[in-house]
C-alpha cells in the first residue's frame, strides 16, 4: 500500500529545503535587515490565485503576506498583487518558490474560467471538469487552480470513485464483469464512472449500474445522438449522468458542449497551459 500522505504544510517545507539544500549563498549579501517586497503579477489576461500556499512559504520563513487581489479576480498588468514582509534573505529564500507555485496556478486558473465562459456562452448549463491527468507531487496545487477557476476538480485521487477504463474493463472480460467487481469491493458509497467507446457499451455499462457513463471522443451528432437516445430508454428505470472527455480543446468545445450532457471534462485546463508571470521586487528602504 502507499505511504500516508503527507499534509500540504509538510510539502511546502520539502519544496523550500529542496531549493535551498545547504546554504543560500546570494542570501547572505543581503542579510537579516527587515525590508518589504512588492509581489507584481506581469500578464493580462490573468486569473489571481490569492492562495494559502504562498502565504504558508513564507510564513515558513517568518514573513507575512498582505493581498490586494480577490481569489480568482481578474487584473490589468502590471499589478500590484501583494505586499511581503520580512527578513530580506527570507524574502529571497521564498521567492522562487512561491513565483513557480502561483504561476503555475494562476496559469491553471486563468484557462479554467476561459473554458468555462467558452462552454456557457455556448448555452452548456452542465459540470465543467479537469481532469486526474495532473504533475505528480504537484495535485492538490493544480486543482486548487481549477476550482479558482470556477471548475470542477474531477476526482482527487484512485481513492476518492471509481472509474473504469479500457484497461481495466479488458482485464475483467466485460464491462458487467468489471462493474460487478467494482461494487463488490466500493460498496454503495463511492460514485461509478464507467467509459465506453459505442451506444452498446454504454447501454451495458447502464444496465450494469454505473452512476456515470463516459462518452470517451464521441463528438457533434454521434454524442448527441447517444445520450439523447439511451436518456429516452432508461428514463425513469436508472438513474445516471453522461460525461464527455478526451481530446476537448478550445478548437472543438462547441461540439461536446451539448446539454445532452451533464459533465464535460477535459485535461486542456491543466496540462501545457501557460504559466502566469510573476515577479517580487524589493523595495528600497523609505529614509
Amino acid at each position: 500500500m502507499p505511504r500516508k500522505r503527507r499534509s500540504w504544510k509538510s510539502q511546502i517545507a520539502i519544496w523550500l529545503a529542496e531549493d535551498t539544500p545547504s546554504f543560500d549563498y546570494g542570501g547572505y549579501v543581503v542579510g537579516d535587515a527587515q525590508r518589504e517586497a512588492f509581489l507584481l503579477g506581469r500578464v493580462k489576461p490573468c486569473c489571481s490565485c490569492r492562495c494559502s500556499f504562498v502565504t504558508e512559504i513564507f510564513a515558513q520563513l517568518g514573513c507575512e503576506v498582505e493581498w490586494h487581489v480577490q481569489e480568482g479576480g481578474t487584473f490589468e498588468p502590471i499589478k500590484h498583487v501583494a505586499t511581503v514582509r520580512g527578513k530580506a534573505r527570507h524574502l529571497l529564500l521564498g521567492e522562487r518558490v512561491a513565483l513557480n507555485l502561483l504561476a503555475r496556478c494562476s496559469g491553471i486558473a486563468t484557462m479554467s474560467k476561459k473554458i468555462k465562459d467558452l462552454a456557457r456562452g455556448y448555452g452548456y448549463n452542465g459540470i465543467v471538469a479537469g481532469t486526474r491527468k495532473t504533475t505528480p507531487g504537484f495535485r492538490l496545487v493544480e486543482k486548487y487552480g481549477m476550482i479558482v477557476g470556477g471548475i470542477d476538480p474531477h476526482r482527487h485521487d484512485l481513492s476518492s470513485m471509481i472509474m473504469l477504463k479500457d484497461n481495466h474493463i479488458w482485464s475483467s472480460g466485460s464491462i458487467t464483469a468489471a462493474i460487478q467487481q467494482a461494487r463488490a469491493v466500493g460498496g454503495f458509497s463511492l460514485l461509478l464512472d464507467v467509459e465506453v467507446q459505442t451506444e452498446a457499451e454504454a447501454d451495458e455499462a447502464i444496465d450494469a449500474g454505473a452512476d456515470i457513463v463516459m462518452l470517451d471522443n464521441m463528438e457533434g451528432e454521434e454524442l448527441m445522438g447517444v445520450a439523447r437516445s439511451l436518456k429516452e430508454k432508461w428514463n425513469g428505470k436508472r438513474k445516471f449522468l453522461f460525461e464527455t472527455s478526451g481530446g476537448i480543446t478550445e478548437n472543438n468545445l462547441q461540439e461536446r458542449a451539448i446539454n445532452e450532457i451533464d459533465i464535460l471534462s477535459t485535461s486542456v485546463v491543466h496540462q501545457s497551459t501557460p504559466h502566469i508571470d510573476f515577479s517580487l521586487k524589493i523595495q528600497m528602504p523609505k529614509i
